[in-house]
């Protein structure tokens, strides 16, 4: 399941080349259905029109009326087709094609859900931010339910699997509202939002097909509520920072952001702690893992004479981890057996696992397996996107975790809130089902991408290079880093490592700042950290919202 995961395993990158999702139609499909009728077709099939309400939320203490939309905004998946439909999701007058007779021969398009939040009797232009979640494949609910929505759900504090329903839905008081108006987009094929055409995966379930659709649906909300003039912020979480990244780039054609904010990033795939094992002779997997492994021993009272505090003791792991860990692992067989066995015994220190095992795995353990390993005694297995759960091990005797303990815990609760709050509250989707993701048996995601100015890299995703172009094209453009140290879906160490790593010049470096939380992949899940995470987040869109004045 990726559901809210940064990478998937490089065996599974290889996907079929992307088709034209908009090619015209057969000359004798045409003729089935004659120009003069094309314009009573939608672009995609109508849906229940979108839904107003007023609602309020005290945060600080300040009270905050605002008006909510629950909607839907048509995209095309070709610029050429885009420009030719209208904000209603109909063709535009003379912009219908000769439309087949058969839905499902159409060119391809996306109705994308949405819930937004406009604070009244606002300041004119105030600040408007783009959330959305990752997987990819993921809809927006977690960062609209337990983030920055006016409501959130409450889940236990001791990393524990909640009880089943009824859950808990409160106002929230750490709502993002605070500081700028909010719009919670759901990817194609998630949430209310549906896919519709020929070849219409092919054309939405993908790297660079996903951000262009996210980039079309941006300027056509902009166009909808004039607000193009208002400071502009981007919020991606896991993979939606790596659509964050892209999507940087592909809006600086059209306008400068204020900021990008990156939760929980993934911008390289070979920094990633899955099946780093299936792209041998590529290290950073295992080097930038270290950090998140020690964490989460230390967390598990798994470390032996363990310090009273993490983060000291955290900065020196990463000192061996770019030091001699890296050192190590890039001499291969070269590698004296004697070092070999220091360094396992090091790592022994910092892991809780064994330096026989260490010495077992070549010195290289992924993130799977160290779940696994971690409490294998107890037969328990340790969380991946939050290594602070845990749950019993399916199979004791796997040589690696087989489901994710924190996103068993998580999925039910989100999913109940979600339904209910939108129905009642936002009084939207009574008679359609709300999809968490877009997973099924036909969901393939092209993996494929073409960073600016280079051809693409077929064997594994790498968007620094659109996060640089947009830096560079826009020096003003701040960036914020956060994520958890008890992740090992995207760890810490590897984001921050990319972001020192961009292909940008020394005099930008400091457009980019940091934080850190002592929690998992989905930080506000813990509420003394989403009230930080709140803070963090609201002063950087008030120390930027004022553009170049």
């Amino acid at each position: 399941m990726f559901e809210r995961s940064c990478a998937f395993r490089h065996s599974a990158i290889a996907c079929a080349a992307l088709m034209a999702a908009c090619a015209a139609a057969p000359a004798a499909q045409a003729q089935q259905a004659p120009k003069a009728a094309a314009a009573t077709h939608w672009a995609a099939p109508q849906v229940e029109p979108d839904s107003v309400t007023d609602g309020s939320v005290t945060v600080d203490g300040k009270t905050i009326q605002y008006e909510a939309v629950a909607g839907t905004l048509v995209v095309g998946s070709t610029d050429a087709q885009d420009v030719g439909i209208g904000l209603n999701g109909k063709y535009l007058p003379g912009a219908e094609p000769n439309l087949p007779a058969n839905p499902a021969d159409r060119p391809a398009t996306a109705r994308i859900y949405y819930a937004a939040y406009f604070m009244k009797n606002a300041p004119k232009n105030r600040p408007v931010t783009f959330l959305y979640n990752g997987g990819p494949g993921s809809s927006s609910m977690y960062l609209h339910m337990g983030a920055f929505g006016p409501e959130r759900i409450v889940l236990p504090q001791d990393a524990s699997h909640p009880a089943a329903a009824p859950y808990k839905i409160v106002p929230n008081q750490y709502s993002l509202l605070d500081a700028s108006d909010l719009v919670f987009i759901d990817a194609p094929g998630t949430g209310f939002s549906r896919i519709y055409g020929k070849n219409a995966a092919k054309a939405f379930y993908g790297t660079d097909q996903d951000a262009h659709a996210f980039d079309r649906f941006i300027r056509r909300f902009l166009n909808k509520y004039n607000r193009w003039n208002s400071p502009k912020f981007l919020f991606g979480e896991s993979y939606g920072t790596t659509r964050t990244a892209v999507l940087s780039n592909l809006l600086q054609h059209h306008f400068d952001l204020n900021g990008s904010i990156f939760l929980s990033q993934i911008l390289n795939f070979d920094d990633s702690a899955d099946g780093p094992e299936g792209n041998p002779g590529t290290e950073n997997g295992y080097i930038l893992a270290l950090p998140s492994m020690a964490a989460t021993a230390w967390y598990h009272h798994r470390i032996a004479n363990a310090p009273a505090t993490l983060l000291p003791w955290l900065t020196q792991v990463e000192h061996f981890a770019l030091g001699p860990y890296a050192s190590a692992l890039l001499q291969g067989s070269d590698l004296p057996q004697s070092q070999k066995e220091a360094i396992a015994a090091k790592l022994a220190s910092y892991t809780g696992l064994s330096a026989a095992y260490w010495l077992k795995a070549n010195l290289r353990v992924s993130g799977g397996e160290f779940s696994h390993e971690l409490q294998a005694n107890d037969s328990i297995t340790t969380g991946r996107l939050d290594t602070r759960y845990q749950g019993p091990a399916l199979n004791p005797l796997s040589g690696s975790a087989n489901y994710d303990p924190f996103d068993g815990a998580l999925t039910s609760p989100y999913d109940s809130a979600v339904n209910q709050y939108t129905r009642d509250t936002l009084k939207y989707g009574l008679n359609q089902t709300y999809k968490p993701s877009a997973y099924g048996p036909d969901f393939d995601w092209d993996l494929r991408h073409n960073p600016p100015g280079e051809r693409g890299w077929d064997a594994s995703v790498n968007v620094m290079p659109d996060l640089a172009n947009a830096m560079k094209r826009n020096p003003k453009l701040k960036v914020l880093l956060m994520g958890g140290y008890y992740d090992l879906g995207c760890t810490f160490f590897a984001a921050e490592y990319e972001d020192k790593h961009l292909q940008i010049p020394a005099s930008l470096d400091s457009n980019i700042s940091y934080h850190f939380f002592e929690t998992g992949h989905m930080v506000y899940v813990t509420t003394s950290a989403l009230k930080q995470l709140h803070q963090v987040a609201a002063d950087f869109i008030r120390a930027n919202e004022n553009g170049n004045q």
